[in-house]
């Protein structure tokens, strides 16, 4: 048996092969789930669906911008549709502005809050509400980042947003346990995505510093993001609610 059979899923940011919401998706999919999958590009996420059904699994792709209530409502919408219950939700979009505490902008601040904090909110919000209402538990993961447990130079609110959906993570954890809904938050280190591309191009002298820095002497995969990922949302996690799960290769064991 497949480790999310019959499990109804929801993945936010899902619209890029190389990401942690493709990869997110493509593992539950694989196990058994039917996935909904979301995207600010409605083109690329349906471009990951496509790839995700040429494998004989069973998902849909949606345009979704989550730093809109109506775009989520409308979601949900969808989904109580189509299945009529969710059993995972996946808040993974987001974004990063890097500046120094100097140069950020008040519209880097709030984009910041709006697409990683807020957007938390939105997502564990409805999806509590219909969690509730079936009656049947389930599984919420907030992805977060090991910036949100330290702080890092440059990264002010980029970490005030991802420590805040910790903590967020944690509140919600608690407030819904009795109905046996756990909320749990996944702290990414350096991981082999586009974002990376970026930096390395940018700074390569820097970012080969970095990484030579991790204890493990490598950047991460998605995979290693989705499996965590997986094992939050199966049953194997049944009495795991309120935690943290940092996937860094061992740089905040330092």
């Amino acid at each position: 048996m497949a480790r999310l059979d019959g499990k109804i899923a929801l993945v936010t940011g899902a619209g890029n092969e190389r990401g942690l919401g493709a990869a997110t998706a493509r593992r539950f999919a694989e196990e058994g789930a039917f996935v909904y999958l979301t995207d600010l590009d409605g083109d690329g996420v349906e471009t990951v669906a496509a790839s995700i059904r040429a494998a004989g699994c069973q998902c849909t792709a949606l345009a979704h911008d989550v730093t809109d209530e109506a775009s989520w409502d409308g979601i949900f919408d969808t989904i109580g549709a189509g299945h009529g219950r969710l059993d995972v939700l996946v808040n993974n979009a987001g974004i990063a502005i890097l500046k120094p505490i100097e140069q950020l902008a008040t519209a880097d601040w709030e984009r910041q809050n709006r697409v990683n904090l807020d957007s938390v909110f939105y997502g564990t919000q409805r999806a509590v509400a219909l969690m509730r209402k079936v009656g049947q538990g389930g599984s919420i993961i907030n992805l977060s980042s090991i910036v949100g447990l330290v702080g890092v130079a440059g990264c002010a609110a980029y970490g005030a947003a991802k420590g805040g959906v910790r903590l967020f993570s944690k509140s919600v954890a608690l407030e819904c346990a009795p109905q046996n809904i756990r909320c749990n938050t996944v702290h990414p280190g350096m991981i082999e995505t586009a974002m990376q591309d970026v930096a390395r191009r940018d700074n390569p002298d820097v970012f080969d510093q970095i990484v030579a820095a991790i204890p493990m002497r490598r950047m991460g995969a998605p995979l290693d993001i989705a499996n965590m990922n997986l094992f939050l949302a199966s049953d194997e996690a049944a009495y795991i609610t309120g935690c943290e799960f940092t996937v860094d290769g061992g740089v905040t064991a330092m």
